[in-house]
């Protein structure tokens, strides 16, 4: 018998690490070749592993919940094929190398000077001198999550580190927090004994201080008036709402509105489906007509398909196009149309409807979620006239669809003016006003709207 590593897959190039969500086997079970061994998630989508090997299940390294680095061995399998101590999916790495280097590195990289002189991005960097005189580093990942659950400085200052020279790691403020809401409900001592161990020396965003403080009063609520539901928020809500909060405080949001009148468009697509549907195998929806206008006029407009980092604009050659898309549980998900202005309509159509799919079944890939440079929402699928949505971070721009509806309108003939039913459709673009001026936000925004007005009713397939 052999022993063959499992380890935790890489699930796309920013994704770092991910989370244990559930062991579908135990030591001791028989795993088939490609059989599911456990459900794994990151903060884009939910996955699952399968074996590449049949065997039986030898040893199971991790927890559920436990968040585990990509490259660390996560179990081990008996087999009898000839790979002693080979690895499934990618080479084994020691369990704390590339993710805490990475992390590390950042601290280490970020000079240490107060808010007001920081450069762009590192606002949140912080250090704190403990009773040992040793200068203490916390990376930005650290902070936020002390900041978004109410951990002090002198707490975190208190919390023993598992990283390289000490360092207090996400999986150590992890722990400190979970161990901390366990001991909520027992009652608390009023004494100030650890408050004062280590000087630390704090140069805090106002902003996010004040925000920190409304999240710990709000936690400690521990009654409410009146009859009440209390329900707890899913990991996919709390994380849609840390990125919608977040996005709300990177940019300054602006959207602008325009009307369009899409009968031609409409026309046309009840004239071609059944054809189009016998032909190509696939149901034309209005959204891959949606994003072959929106790339159109992205080519005129590049700075649209652009981030911002620290002073810098940086504008994506490569045009991809991210479409929320309703779960079946009524969360969100964003999966990207790659080198969307690479496919023609029929493309456009098979990628729109194999991502709607498997986002409905819970197939998407990790990487079917990353690299999205432009997002495009339909809320008149949910009755909506016209929205207001928030920015994709890192994205500079968002364009969201109302509801089609039949309107009486005012049409210019050669004859004169007449009155007509037309199918009219308001569409708005939420834009990041820090680089995206109104007149090119509007400019772009009408653009969008005359492609809609003005399509070819009689184009071919």
């Amino acid at each position: 018998m052999s022993l063959v590593d499992l380890v935790m897959p890489k699930l796309g190039e920013s994704i770092m690490e991910a989370t244990i969500l559930k062991w579908n086997k135990k030591p001791g079970d028989k795993v088939e070749q490609d059989e599911t061994v456990l459900e794994i998630a990151t903060d884009k989508v939910d996955s699952e592993v399968p074996s590449t090997v049949e065997g039986i299940i030898d040893e199971i390294l991790f927890n559920e919940n436990d968040v585990v680095p990509i490259g660390t061995v996560i179990a081990r399998i008996k087999t009898t094929a000839d790979q002693s101590q080979t690895s499934l999916h990618q080479p084994s790495q020691p369990q704390s190398s590339k993710y805490e280097y990475e992390e590390a590195k950042i601290v280490e990289d970020i000079p240490y000077v107060p808010t007001g002189n920081l450069p762009a991005g590192q606002a949140g960097m912080q250090q704190a001198i403990g009773n040992d005189n040793k200068i203490r580093f916390y990376s930005p990942l650290v902070l936020n999550i002390a900041a978004s659950e109410g951990v002090a400085m002198s707490e975190l200052e208190n919390i023993p580190g598992t990283g390289q020279d000490g360092r207090v790691s996400k999986k150590d403020i992890l722990q400190y927090i979970e161990k901390k809401k366990a001991k909520s409900h027992e009652p608390r001592a009023t004494s100030n004994e650890n408050q004062t161990q280590h000087p630390v020396i704090v140069f805090e965003n106002k902003e996010k201080s004040e925000n920190s403080q409304l999240t710990t009063h709000s936690s400690q609520l521990a009654s409410y008036s009146g009859n009440v539901e209390i329900i707890e928020m899913d990991r996919m809500r709390k994380m849609i709402a840390k990125h919608m909060v977040d996005s709300k405080h990177i940019s300054a949001h602006v959207t602008s509105f325009s009307e369009c009148d899409v009968t031609n468009m409409v026309l046309w697509r009840e004239k071609m489906k059944k054809e189009f549907e016998k032909r190509e195998g696939e149901k034309i929806t209005f959204t891959p007509l949606f994003v072959e206008a929106i790339v159109k006029c992205i080519k005129k407009y590049p700075w649209l398909n652009s981030s911002v980092d620290g002073d810098k604009i940086v504008i994506k050659k490569d045009i991809n196009i991210g479409m929320a898309t309703a779960l079946p549980s009524g969360n969100l998900i964003v999966p990207i149309i790659k080198n969307a202005d690479q496919l023609n309509l029929v493309g456009l159509t098979r990628q729109v409807n194999g991502l709607a799919n498997a986002a409905r079944n819970n197939k998407l890939r990790p990487d079917d979620t990353n690299g999205g440079t432009f997002t495009l929402t339909n809320v008149g699928t949910f009755g909506s006239i016209m929205g207001t949505p928030i920015i994709n971070q890192p994205q500079v721009a968002i364009m969201a669809m109302g509801a089609i509806k039949k309107r009486p309108v005012v049409i210019e003939t050669e004859q004169g003016d007449s009155i007509a039913i037309r199918h009219i459709m308001y569409i708005s673009l939420s834009y990041d006003h820090r680089v995206i001026d109104g007149a090119l936000g509007s400019t772009f925004l009408n653009a969008v709207s005359k492609e809609l007005e003005n399509f070819d009713s009689n184009r071919s397939i």
